[in-house]
This record gives structure tokens, sequence and C-alpha cells, in this order.
């Protein structure tokens, strides 16, 4: 991985065609193997705890200590192994501009503060080991020590790799960055000591948010710059000794219902690898194909369906946009007007139950996840509903083929091959609404039916795709765990400086004015969703603002929907966002004119959430009906 000057990007050497030496390679493949292990034998746990209490009615009572150790090594091993392959959020787009030398040196710098924060995080973390050695799990009465275990590794892995990275950039960026890093630290040491036994509380978290924001501006991956965050407000706040971090950090992940989140991510790689979602989007084509502007139609529909099924946006990009290029290029479709519908369909799909930011505000807040997966379904049909709209009305300045419709017959044979994709999604929600199970269990019996489908029906995947979708699997998941651990810890610092109450106080100079502050708290979100590539800007904003919406008197899950939408449309907004330009990528498309065709899409986009936010019924009628709300 190289930029444009011919230097090392902050990659892997495994990334830049750099020879790796074999002692690498060895721990590449010891770790991959490590964590996919952990995560495949918690999927069989999973389903064999379902399978032995439904039908034997003996659930087995050590899947929750295996569940909280195999989390912790997909979070924290998996973290450190998502950090090697480059995986991690971080925003590039304000270090890109810079010149080249400046360039390589906040790269640099960026590893340096990898491996400050890594060492920080790993000497703590020794205290946790010490203290829970005489801790015992409920069931299986194994010491706590091996479950705090993966936090120390991945952090002393994490150090290893950001040597490693180092050692591959050129060596004047190197020096340059470590004395710009080591100078700020020194004015850090300094000040602590100017403090004396005196505190600054404000400076603490004063501190904590300006390196929190500056750093990851600077290009610093968002789960590193949280760490930090907590870090400096340990370390000039009165409110805990530093042992608290690698606590908070390790309590971040102690939640069952966060194995649902590797699960969806490994099921939607497997729809992706498998085949299914060619088959729902080809079935999709010759329902709405007919409609004017029928192609884009089609892009709109099965970005909604597929959405369902994969979480992942950047993998629901990639299954439409894949399939669909060929086919809008054939038909004469404009690249750049189908990559602004792509974008804006996938900031649509945010909302769409199971995407991997919902699944984090689940985890993050008190919001049921049952609850927001149906809460979600509404709201995205309207935003879908107005683009198709939007696409119907423009359409007729198109000069393209007219599609040709395959008939009855072909229609009804593209319907039964999609029959089996879509029962999955049946088999997702009638499992969450009636009780059966829960989101993380239908997420692991997900995962075995799209396996069956795709290696025993459609015969699509075999041991060597299935190797590298797995390894996809944890890279995707240890980045996103490692970043809500990270924000775990963040939150606690907010929380503990009474962040909350202060804005609570400032929400009421509002005088009970909801409308200003659904208007402010939706355009921060967009506004830091494109900064930050949306995920990053819900960790930070949504712990604080949900709780400050309830007493504004609005409904939480009705607010999380809007936040969602929000987060989403930040996501995908020219012509900063990093998910906008994967939409060009993936259909072709020239940037400059893409982003200014989506002016007309974002301007949809903001209406569709205007519906939304001020019509709640289109997000809480299905929950009350399935009796998921009171």
């Amino acid at each position: 991985m190289t930029d444009p000057t011919g230097t090392l990007s902050p990659g892997t050497l495994a990334h830049s065609g750099v020879p790796v030496p074999l002692v690498l390679r060895l721990l590449d493949g010891l770790l991959e193997f490590v964590v996919g292990a952990s995560l495949l034998a918690e999927l069989a746990v999973v389903i064999l705890d379902v399978t032995f209490r439904t039908l034997f009615d003996r659930p087995l009572l050590w899947a929750g200590d295996v569940a909280t150790l195999a989390l912790t090594i997909i979070a924290f091993i998996g973290g450190a192994v998502a950090y090697r392959h480059d995986h991690h959020i971080c925003v590039r787009t304000i270090v890109d501009l810079f010149p080249p030398f400046p360039r390589r040196a906040a790269y640099a710098a960026v590893e340096w503060l990898v491996l400050e924060v890594a060492a920080i995080a790993a000497w703590q973390s020794t205290a946790v080991l010490e203290s829970r050695w005489y801790m015992l799990t409920p069931v299986l009465e194994i010491r706590a020590t091996w479950l705090a275990l993966p936090l120390t590794v991945g952090m002393l892995l994490l150090m290893l790799f950001a040597l490693i990275r180092l050692a591959g950039q050129s060596r004047a960026a190197v020096i340059s960055s470590f004395i710009g890093v080591a100078t700020c630290t020194l004015i850090v040491l300094a000040l602590h000591v100017m403090q004396g036994a005196n505190p600054w509380p404000k400076l603490a978290i004063g501190m904590s948010v300006v390196a929190v924001l500056s750093t990851v501006m600077l290009g610093l991956p968002i789960a590193f710059s949280l760490i930090l965050g907590t870090i400096l407000f340990l370390y000039f706040g009165t409110y805990g000794l530093m042992v608290a971090l690698p606590q908070n950090i390790a309590d971040g992940v102690g939640s069952y219902v966060l194995l649902a989140l590797p699960f969806f991510i490994l099921a939607g790689l497997v729809m992706e690898g498998g085949g299914i979602s060619r088959r729902l989007v080809l079935f999709i084509t010759s329902l709405v194909g007919g409609l004017r502007g029928g192609l884009l139609h089609v892009t709109v529909v099965s970005m909604y369906v597929v959405s369902g099924i994969s979480g992942s946006k950047s993998a629901d990009v990639a299954a439409v946009g894949l399939v669909m290029r060929d086919m809008l290029d054939d038909e004469g479709y404009d690249r750049a007007e189908a990559a602004a519908v792509l974008a804006a369909s996938a900031a649509m799909g945010e909302c769409v139950p199971p995407s991997i930011a919902m699944l984090v505000l689940g985890s993050i807040t008190s919001l049921s996840m049952g609850a927001l997966f149906v809460a979600g379904l509404m709201p995205a049909a309207v935003i879908a509903v107005c683009l198709m709209i939007l696409i119907y009305f423009r359409a007729a300045r198109f000069n393209v083929k007219k599609h040709v419709s395959v008939g009855f017959r072909a229609t009804a044979r593209l319907g039964l091959r999609a029959l089996i994709p879509f029962s999955m999604l049946i088999m997702l929600f009638a499992g969450i609404l009636s009780g059966v199970a829960t989101p993380t269990e239908v997420s692991a019996f997900a995962v075995g039916y799209g396996l069956l489908i795709s290696v025993v029906l459609y015969r699509e995947i075999n041991f060597t795709s299935f190797r590298r979708i797995v390894a996809d699997s944890i890279c995707t998941a240890g980045m996103v765990l490692f970043a809500l651990a990270a924000a775990q810890s963040f939150s606690w610092s907010l929380s503990a400086a009474q962040l909350p109450q202060l804005l609570v106080a400032l929400v009421g100079d509002l005088h009970g004015n909801t409308v200003l502050f659904l208007a402010i708290s939706v355009v921060a979100l967009i506004l830091l969703g494109a900064l930050l590539e949306g995920l990053p800007a819900l960790l930070i904003l949504a712990p604080l603002f949900l709780p400050l919406a309830q007493t504004m008197g609005i409904s939480p899950l009705h607010y999380g929907i809007l936040l969602l939408i929000a987060m989403g449309i930040g996501a995908f907004l020219p012509p900063i966002a990093v998910g906008f330009f994967i939409s060009c990528v993936m259909v072709r498309a020239p940037v400059s004119r893409a982003a200014h065709l989506m002016i007309s899409y974002v301007a949809v986009l903001l209406i569709g959430l205007m519906i939304v936010t001020f019509v709640p019924w289109f997000t809480l009628s299905l929950p009350q009906a399935v009796g998921l709300l009171k």
C-alpha cells in the first residue's frame, strides 16, 4: 500500500509489497487461527445451547463463560489483527491534503500514538490480571484472569504491529514524527507536574475531548483516540486510578448480546460469497426493472432488501454495485447517476436491520435490539419511496434503453431462486419477534443457514473461500468490538466528568423546544458522520444525546432511528465521506460529477428524514403492533 509519492502509507508490510519475514507470516496465521477458531467455536456453542434448551430443556449453563472468553479474544486479539491489516476506522481526508513530507510524518505520528496508547493500556492491564487471579467464573470456575488476558495480549500485539509499520516508513518521517509526539508527551507531563496536588477537572475533560477530536482528524483510528482521551482524563482528573482504563475497556465487551455483531457480520459475508445477494438482486430486477428509470429503482429496492441480510454497508454497496454496474452500462445509464443512487440507497439502509450501526446503537444504549430491528423497517421504506419518486421524475431526461421485461415465467423462476434467500429474512424476524431466540441466537442460526445454502445447495463456497470469509469477518468484528470497548472507557470518562448533566442544563435553555433540539442533534450527527465516517460519530454522540431526548419527552426508540438515518446520510455525504467514494468505485463513476448529482439525492434524503422525524408513527407503529413497545 503506497501513497502517490511512492512511500509506504500506514498499512502493513504485508500490504506494501515488502517481503514479510517468515516469523511474522507464522504469527499472522496463528492469530487468524486463534480468533477464527474462537468465533466458530462460539458459533457452535450458541447453536448447541439453543438446541439443547429447546429439545431437551437443558441449556448449556457454561455457554456464558465461553461467550465472554470468545468475545474478549475477538475484540482484543481480533482488534490487533484488524490493525495489522489496516481495517480500523480512521479519517485521513485532511491528512491526505498535506504536502508529501508532512503527510508521511502524520502517518508515522499515528503509529507512534498507537504504540504509546497500547503501551500504557498493556502496562495498566497487568493490575487487572493480578486482581482477577482470585476471582472465578460462575459455572466453569476458571480464574477470571484468563478472561482479561486477551486485552493484555492484544495491546502487546498492537505495540509490535505499530513498530513493524514504522519500520516500513521513511526514516526522516519516523524521526520527525517521534520528536513531535515526544514533545507533546513532555508537555502533558509538565502540565501534570504544574498541577501538583490541586486537580484541574475542567482541564481534564477539556484535554480529553480536544485530544479525541484532534487525533481523529490527524488520522488516528477512532478506537485509539477514545482510549487516549480516557488516559488524559484519568491523568489530570481525580476520578480514579489509571487501572480504571483497562477495567472499562474490558467491561465494554462483557455483554452477551454483542455476540450478535460478529455473527451478523459473518452471515453477511457468507451471503455475499455464496451468491445469495446476487439472486435477490436479479429477482428484484425482474419486478421493478420495467419502471421508468428501472435499474435505478432496482438499486434502491435491492439495497433495502440486501441490507436486511448483510448488516454491513460496505458489503451492501459491493454486493449491489458489482451486480448492477454491468447491467447499468449495457442499458446506457450515467455512471455518475448510478453512483449517486447507490450512495443514497446505502445511507437509507443504515436503519434496515441488522445493520452494524443498529447493533452498535443497541449495545451502547438501553434500547432493545428487537425493537430497533422492527422500528427501522418503515422509516427506511419511507426514504426508499422518496428516492424512487425522484428517480422516476429524473428518468424522463435519461437517454437509456428501455429495460426488456423478462416475462411472467422468467420472473417466477427467478422468484423461486430467491425464495430461499428471502426465507432467511423471515427466519430472522420470526425468531426475534416470537421470543423463541435472542438476536444473538438468531444471528448464529443465520450463519448456519447461510452456510447450508451456499455450500450444499448453491456450491459457491469451498474451503478456501470460507477461510477468506472467516478472515474478513474477524477483521471487521475485531475492529468494531475494539471500538466499542474503547467507547465504553470514554463514555465512562464523560459520565465521571458529569458532561451529560451539563448538556441537560444546556437543553433546559431551549425551553422545551423539541424541534430545535432535534434539528441540532441531527445536523451534528450528519456533519460528524461525514467527518468521522459514520460509526465513530454514533459512538461519541449517541450516549450523550439519547438521555437528553428522553428529558425532552421524545421517544428514545424514535430518536435512535433518527440518529441512525442522520449517521447514514453523513457517512455517504460528498465530498468527504468515504462511503460515497466506495460507491463511485463500485460502479466506476467519476467522483466530481457524481458529487454534483448527489446534491438532489441528499435533499431527498433530508426530506425523508424530516417526514420520519415529524411523523413518529412510521417508527413506533410496528414495534407497538408486535408488543415490543408499550
